[in-house]
């Protein structure tokens, strides 16, 4: 079952979006939810994963500050919260899911067609 990354648009910069993931009920309460984004002319990077206990793991150039991972049990949802974007958060979002998140990212899986954030005055 894919992931679908929903909530992007076209936005000024110092803007905020909120970003779902929606799919599969199990996947979202279960697994290790990562959210993954792709700009133009560059290849796919991690951005942040929350695992199945709810502990949010930063991938590498991605630290705490803007952007806020939350997974909700109840309506089976993980969210991308994201705050002050810059146009250079212009990109494709995705989210995928895996066993954990300290598997790289050719592991995780049920890709969707992502969401397009677009981020200019």
């Amino acid at each position: 079952v894919q992931l679908q990354a929903s909530g992007g648009g076209l936005v000024r910069p110092g803007a905020s979006l909120r970003l779902a993931c929606s799919g599969s009920d199990f996947a979202l309460d279960y697994y290790a939810i990562g959210w993954f984004r792709q700009a133009p002319g560059k290849e796919r990077e991690g951005m942040q994963c929350m695992s199945s206990s709810g502990v949010t793991t930063y991938w590498p150039k991605h630290r705490a500050g803007r952007f806020t991972i939350v997974r909700d049990r109840v309506k089976h949802m993980v969210y991308l919260q994201m705050t002050n974007l810059r146009p250079d958060d212009t990109a494709v979002y995705y989210c995928a899911s895996a066993g954990g998140c300290e598997e790289p990212q050719r592991d995780f899986g049920s890709w969707g067609p992502g969401t397009q954030v677009t981020v200019s005055s």
